[in-house]
């Protein structure tokens, strides 16, 4: 199987995500052979590179294995507490602190578990970083591409943010401006209004077990 992002996208809404793909669409014309090295860049190579390391892996280690190795660099890399945030809206606001935890722990479990079903295997891939740019709000944009022998480039930008001299990433785009973050807070807001923040986190583990190879096993 030829690894790739397997994405499932649709367009932001609101006008945050509206800008930040405004913005991120505006830099494809200023995209040059190699971005010069910066925290916020650094952040995402590191990712990368761990993310080709275990596609080469990918056979040998099984869902499983891939997960325990990507767990710990896609928590260094986004800021998964604040991206869940934002997916859920009002119904974080009113939640109990308890049910925080526990949603950010599954919200996280199903971020490592969706990494490592989408590079599951590898046939000489590679990541290039194009560019970085500003984008609204304060925010860094950091263009790069998925390189691929036999196929054309994905263009990918991650939207990072700093807090406390730390960068980490709060949303990825498509190079139309499609937004990850934004077709994540569609799919758990029609959860929600269903059954609550109980339900989300029901949901967002049983997928992760899904993923991760462990079935029916919570």
């Amino acid at each position: 199987m030829t690894a790739g992002p397997k994405y499932a996208y649709v367009r932001p809404r609101g006008r945050w995500a509206c800008a930040v793909a405004a913005a991120f669409v505006g830099t494809i014309t200023l995209l040059s052979s190699a971005a010069q090295s910066s925290p916020a860049t650094d952040v995402i190579e590191r990712f990368h590179a761990t993310l080709i390391a275990v596609m080469k892996d990918a056979e040998s280690l099984g869902p499983g294995g891939r997960y325990e190795r990507l767990a710990p660099e896609v928590a260094r890399t986004f800021d998964l507490a604040r991206m869940i945030q934002i997916a859920t809206g009002s119904y974080w606001r009113k939640a109990r602190d308890a049910d925080r935890e526990r949603l950010v722990a599954a919200f996280a479990r199903l971020s490592s578990g969706t990494y490592a079903d989408r590079f599951d295997a590898y046939s000489g891939q590679s990541f290039a970083t194009i560019n970085e740019s500003k984008g609204p709000r304060g925010t860094l944009l950091v263009a790069t591409q998925i390189r691929r022998p036999d196929d054309a480039p994905v263009t990918i930008a991650y939207v990072m943010t700093e807090a406390e001299g730390r960068w980490t990433a709060i949303d990825v785009l498509l190079a139309d401006g499609i937004s990850e973050l934004a077709v994540r807070r569609s799919e758990y807001h029609r959860i929600l209004r269903d059954g609550g923040i109980g339900r989300l986190i029901v949901e967002l583990n049983r997928k992760a077990d899904t993923l991760i190879g462990l079935g029916a096993a919570r």
